[in-house]
């Protein structure tokens, strides 16, 4: 009896038989996809993903995790996946079973054995109401909030907009998290975040199942909630309405300055609604708008990016909080504790739940990226008079350092190499984000992109920072279109840091030092989106902003920040409405422009270095990462002609291929490698050869002349099929002798596999002889 076998006559049964897909409220998810596999960089492949052979759902949670073997191994044989998943999850109960026996662990107390039989959904849900869980010690009165309401909750399905939406399974974790912690009766919650996680359809779905489950303040089951969306940019409050348009339009409402003031009064008829920190802020006089609502007119407010100042002891914007603070509060972030930040944890406490940007990575629900870094002689610079002052003045022997460019001193040769460099190293193609000093800067590169590029199109490259307003935000969403392909470089300062959700960014591009952890986060968070066909994201740095990859707080350990001062009182309200930090001059001394005499910009010289993603998901440099590879390799074959036997075959030289990308090798940083010790022309085979055994690199041509010297084994046919496969092999490497690509290769050929099969035979002998003769390339 095979596995198959196993779950449909003896697992499956067993299972109904304790009333699991049987008892109302209960379900039976199978082959349940965890994680998607992280992307290897290379055509869209994907390490295996976490597949569980079955999930175990009831109350709208999953409860349990199950994995199946078949009757003829032993029954713990699935227990270490089992247990693997079920930490993944959260999840209390993980069990392994063969369909004779059943295993069950308890990852609570640690508690593990054999059990007679399958426990039922009632049975599973009350330990973990007793326990700790996803209803766990929760009051069963609903008045009190309790598990009354969770499972009120859990009768609310997700919105899946027409089934094509399902949570990811950190998703679905946030969301009951968040659920449960309402249900106790926690006032202030806090979800923790990577950036292109769906923070927003988190929050979206907790207000779904809060709506349609009645709940409100008063927990009386009777009144829908009022909910309200708060941001701090006009973007993202936009961004939000558009992602909660499953809501009735009646239910939906933006509050604006302008409707406000046309109708005389702030709206109150509606159940979602969505604003801006300084619109509430704004209003008459010295009377803010959020102080025409009752205190407690709002359920639930949502706070979004809340790390940026809405729970700052010192921000204007607490005062809102503070107003509402009958209301419970959900603050969204993507930056883990930091002493920069310290007030938003601890206001809210300590997160609910957490996903960091390596964890969204190692799963493949995020894109990876590369860096590349570029050092050139005039990233700092002494005057020493021999230069032209065009404004300004300046002492000769001033030293200026790479954070006064362009903040004190402003040097358009400078800038004008750096921009060349970065189009150079880029597709035209490709959607990039500048990120530069501040706005006037941000105007200067916009304009040299623009006569640098190889485009004809005026609009290829925009601006977009807080002072370009209307037509700025307009750049934006033409930019975010991904039917669009102009403009195809935005420059900015801060606005694009951060709640940007454009989704082909291919590239980064920092011309300013990047300082702070949270923003940087923020600013690698515009690339790690997924979209088809982009495999990976590249990083372009002029400013040594990568060092913050070696900093311990890079997707370490929390840490704990340093104590904050002693809380201010809040400002009553601020001055001017939606106008983001960038727009605030940040030094008001006039520049000195400086023209390089006459030859020195030919002189200007930068070497690029690209680092690569380590196995522990941090990056590293390309000495560390083959170091890493050369202590791997051993352990995957044992000499260099059992290399070469694997690498004779397509199919275990794939899974040499996928093991090393599960292993955090993948084939695009093998690639990368090829090309840093300077084997492009060789095959990837030389390169773990190389790292291995210190073999020399041979040119594919030279392989491909020693695999025709075995062409007197075919026919006429064969040989002239055989050479057409070399000479693409040679042309672009070993990735055209997959078998995937045999299709392709047979229609260059033959225009048809029809036609192919004429002169060749049958497919299996085609197959055949494609296959066979790759051994002749590694003899």
């Amino acid at each position: 009896m095979n596995e198959a076998e196993t779950r449909a006559e003896l697992i499956d049964p067993a299972l109904r038989e304790a009333g699991w897909g049987v008892v109302e409220g209960s379900r039976v998810r199978r082959e349940f996809k965890i994680t998607l596999g992280r992307l290897q960089g290379a055509a869209g492949r994907r390490n295996a993903p976490d597949i569980a052979d079955y999930i175990l759902e009831y109350q709208g949670r999953m409860v349990a995790v199950v994995e199946a073997k078949k009757a003829s191994e032993p029954v713990t044989q699935g227990l270490g996946q089992a247990k693997k998943y079920a930490d993944k999850l959260k999840l209390r109960h993980a069990f392994s079973t063969n369909g004779k026996g059943i295993y069950q662990v308890d990852m609570l107390s640690g508690r593990e054995g054999d059990v007679a039989a399958w426990p039922t959904p009632d049975e599973l849900w009350g330990v973990l109401a007793n326990g700790t869980g996803p209803s766990a010690g929760i009051s069963d009165d609903p008045e009190v909030g309790g598990s009354g309401w969770v499972e009120r909750f859990g009768t609310i399905p997700f919105e899946d907009k027409s089934g094509t939406w399902q949570p990811r399974y950190y998703q679905d974790l946030a969301i009951a998290r968040v659920l449960d912690t309402i249900a106790e009766g926690r006032e202030r919650i806090l979800l923790t975040l990577a950036t292109g996680t769906g923070k927003t359809a988190i929050a979206f779905q907790v207000a779904w199942k809060l709506f349609h489950a009645r709940w409100n303040l008063r927990r009386d089951g009777q009144r829908r909630p009022r909910i309200l969306f708060l941001a701090d940019r006009n973007i993202l409050a936009d961004q939000a309405f558009n992602a909660f348009s499953a809501f009735a339009d009646d239910a939906l409402v933006r509050i604006d300055p302008d409707s406000i003031r046309r109708k005389g009064r702030v709206p109150t008829n509606g159940s979602v609604f969505f604003t801006i920190f300084q619109t509430f802020m704004s209003g008459p006089g010295d009377t803010p708008y959020f102080g025409d609502y009752p205190a407690d007119f709002f359920d639930l407010i949502i706070i979004d990016e809340c790390h940026r100042g809405g729970a700052n002891d010192e921000s204007t914007w607490r005062a809102i909080l503070e107003y509402f603070s009958p209301a419970v509060q959900l603050g969204l972030t993507a930056t883990p504790k930091r002493d920069v930040n310290a007030d938003t944890y601890r206001y809210f406490g300590e997160p609910v739940y957490t996903y960091s940007l390596k964890e969204g990575i190692n799963d493949g629900f995020l894109t990876p990226f590369k860096v590349r870094e570029y050092r050139s002689t005039l990233d700092d610079y002494t005057f020493v008079g021999d230069d032209e002052v065009v404004e300004g003045t300046i002492e000769a022997g001033t030293y200026i350092s790479e954070d006064e460019f362009n903040v004190t001193v402003e040097m358009r040769q400078r800038e004008a190499h750096r921009v060349r460099t970065f189009l150079e190293a880029i597709r035209p193609t490709e959607k990039t984000l500048v990120f530069c000093a501040n706005q006037p800067h941000a105007l200067l590169v916009r304009d040299l992109i623009n006569q640098y590029k190889t485009s004809t199109d005026p609009n290829y490259c925009h601006r977009v920072t807080a002072n370009d307003g209307k037509i700025g935000e307009q750049h934006l969403r033409d930019f975010q279109d991904n039917e669009r392909s102009i403009p195809t470089i935005l420059t900015t300062s801060q606005k694009l840091s951060t709640g940007v959700d454009a989704r082909n960014v291919r590239n980064i591009v920092l011309l300013r030092r990047i300082k702070s952890m949270v923003e940087f986060k923020q600013i690698i968070g515009r690339g790690t989106r997924l979209y088809d066909g982009k495999d990976y994201f590249t990083i372009h740095d002029f400013t040594r902003s990568h060092e913050l990859f070696r900093d311990p707080a890079w997707d370490g350990e929390e840490m704990d920040p340093t104590p904050p001062k002693g809380p201010k009182g809040p400002k009553p309200y601020p001055e001017p409405p939606d106008t983001p930090p960038e727009s605030i001059p940040a030094d008001p001394r006039p520049l000195v422009r400086i023209k390089l005499a006459d030859g020195k910009e030919r002189r200007i010289q930068h070497t690029v270095k690209t680092s690569f993603w380590g196995p522990d998901g941090t990056p590293i440099s390309a000495e560390d990462f083959m170091r890493l590879l050369f202590g791997e390799l051993p352990r995957l074959f044992k000499d260099e002609e059992e290399l070469r036997t694997l690498w004779g075959r397509p199919d275990t030289r794939q899974a040499l291929l996928d093991e090393l990308a599960g292993k955090g090798f993948p084939m695009a940083q093998l690639v990368e490698l090829q090309r840093l010790i300077d084997a492009e022309k060789s095959d990837l085979f030389d390169v773990l050869a190389y790292i291995a055994y210190n073999t020399p690199a041979q040119e594919r041509t030279a392989r491909a002349a020693q695999a025709r010297a075995s062409f007197d084994r075919y026919d006429d046919g064969q040989r002239a099929f055989l050479d057409f496969v070399l000479r693409q092999y040679v042309q672009a490497g070993v990735e055209e002798l997959q078998p995937d690509k045999l299709p392709v290769i047979l229609q260059l050929k033959y225009r048809s596999i029809p036609d192919a099969m004429r002169e060749l035979g049958d497919v299996a002998r085609i197959r055949s002889t494609f296959v066979d003769f790759q051994q002749w390339l590694y003899r």
